[in-house]
Parts: structure tokens; sequence; C-alpha cells
């Protein structure tokens, strides 16, 4: 696609995610990351050690600070995975498997 093309592009209908039970909208496209920054929300993890609040750090998905538990799935890492309406995200503690009792 030439770059000329997207001059007169509208973008498409918001999507909106479930953060802790709360909604958060999404425009098309973006991070679950990028839409809870948009939101004003920091951090959504909590470490192992001491439960310090962890959020996106490094936005390329290098670094794991940004891991969220989003459909049931822990370790995700928000800077990479693009947000889709009705996703339902969760803050992590820990390291996201609390049935391994570790």
């Amino acid at each position: 696609m030439d770059p000329v093309d997207l001059v007169g592009a509208e973008p498409g209908a918001a999507r909106v995610v479930l953060f802790d039970g709360r909604a958060v909208t999404a425009l098309p496209g973006q991070t679950l990351a990028a839409a809870l920054w948009a939101d004003g929300v920091m951090a959504w993890r909590r470490t192992r050690v001491g439960g310090r609040p962890r959020g996106a750090f490094c936005g390329i998905g290098q670094c794991f600070d940004c891991l969220a538990t989003v459909n049931g799935r822990p370790n995700q890492r928000l800077c990479l995975v693009t947000a889709e309406d009705g996703d339902v995200v969760s803050t992590q503690e820990g390291h996201g498997r609390g049935e391994l009792a570790v």
C-alpha cells in the first residue's frame, strides 16, 4: 500500500476490553499496554518478591515487565498483544501460575 493512500483513512470502531473488571477503550491496532496507558493505568503486574508494581518498560517485548493475564492466559506481554473487542485482562500477581504453588 502506498502511504498516500492512507491520507484519507478512517479508523475502525473502538474495541472495549475489560481490565480488572473495568471497561477500557482501545483503538484499532492498539496494544493492550498502550490502551491501558491511555486510560491512565501504569501498572498491571506485581513482582513475586516484594509485590512491587510493574507495567510497560521497554515497549518492545524484551523486558517482560508488562506481563498480565489475558483471557485466562498468564504471562502475556501486553506491549505485544493487540487489543481485541471483549478481551479480559487482569493484574498478574508474581509469576501468574498460582496453581503451581511456587
